[in-house]
């Protein structure tokens, strides 16, 4: 079979493997659509201290099960499923609070594990121990299902921040993670949805698609000024940085109304993580600071009903579809900003 393998910053490899099979406790699937994401990007520029080259990357995972692993109960052969990315241990002190998004224990697809850039892979056993296969609702397409991860991502991010009915929000940045931000947001309740971005072009791409109630251009417009400006001075309820930038999460202190809640979403650079807060912000306003780190096996099914209602419509979204010999290109085109949403379609013909 075909896998794009990572060796290395800057070499990613398409190879022939051989077809893997399962062994007790797991299940092959034939990987019909991995999404890309920033992640896969970061991977191939400076690698990552989870990955023991090489590896075949890619973690956002929809596929049909061909192969059952002796013992695997609950599952047929054709069954279309999703498989998370992060994968809780289920047994640590956080785990067993609920709290698995904080597992000190977590391995992930396309890390510890070959991942989704091949014609086939194997679930873990560690993921079916913790009920991390996800049924595609029938009518949902395999490429919407891949988009279930990144979502699912979302979807924590907006529990923890509390969106709710009324709320005014704010989304800085305007790649797939913001777009789905605004979506949710709407679906949540929101009076009002607010982009900002600062590319121009990738704004302006994002608002065709997810319609915020303003489209705000950083790189145009000082964009906490314009906040104020569109709340009459209040600021607003919540804002979600989905941009890995310290600035945004700056921005977000003085963009909250009082009792207002930051996301700080998107993660910073491991070189640059400090910011400046205005503590007297914090406290005077009564604002909350919450984090936001990936998504438990529940937030996934909770993310594939949503999508499968149209309550958070994602295949518009997906504006790339490549075969598995184009990863390098899908990287390109996320570090471009020229897309939204990259799928690699490990079946699709190359032309």
């Amino acid at each position: 079979m075909k896998v794009a393998r990572f060796y290395a910053p800057g070499d990613i490899r398409i190879e022939e493997a051989p077809e893997p099979s399962p062994k007790a406790g797991e299940l092959k699937i034939r990987v019909h659509n991995t999404s890309t994401c920033g992640t896969d990007l970061k991977i191939f520029r400076h690698g990552h201290h989870h990955i023991d080259p090489p590896r075949v990357i890619g973690h956002e995972i929809a596929g049909e099960i061909v192969e059952i692993g002796e013992g695997v109960t609950g599952w047929s052969e054709g069954a279309r499923v999703q498989v998370i990315a992060a994968i809780p241990c289920g047994q640590c002190a956080e785990c067993q609070r609920g709290r698995m998004t904080v597992c000190p224990n977590q391995l992930s697809m396309g890390y510890h594990f070959d991942g989704g850039f091949a014609e086939y892979m194997i679930i873990p056993q560690n993921v079916l121990k913790v009920d991390g296969v996800n049924r595609i609702p029938e009518g949902l397409s395999y490429a919407e299902a891949s988009v279930a991860e990144p979502f699912a991502c979302v979807l924590n991010g907006q529990t923890l921040a509390g969106v709710g009915t009324g709320d005014v929000v704010v989304v800085v940045g305007a790649g797939p993670i913001g777009c789905l931000h605004v979506r949710l947001a709407r679906a949540r309740g929101a009076e009002a949805v607010y982009l900002v971005e600062l590319n121009k072009s990738r704004l302006d791409m994002a608002a065709n698609l997810v319609k915020p109630d303003a489209a705000i251009c950083g790189s145009e417009v000082d964009p906490v000024e314009e906040v104020l400006r569109l709340t009459e001075g209040r600021g607003v309820d919540v804002v979600i940085t989905a941009a890995a930038a310290g600035k945004a999460q700056e921005d977000g202190l003085k963009m909250a109304a009082r009792g207002g809640r930051i996301s700080f979403f998107g993660g910073l650079p491991k070189d640059n993580p400090i910011i400046a807060c205005d503590s007297n912000l914090v406290h005077y306003r009564e604002l909350t600071i919450v984090g936001a780190n990936g998504s438990s096996p529940d937030h996934n099914k909770q993310a594939l009903q949503l999508i499968a209602t149209g309550a958070v419509p994602v295949d518009d979204l997906i504006t790339h579809r490549l075969p598995l010999d184009g990863v390098l290109d899908a990287i390109q085109i996320v570090s471009s900003g020229e897309a939204i949403k990259v799928t690699i379609e490990p079946g699709r013909v190359s032309v």
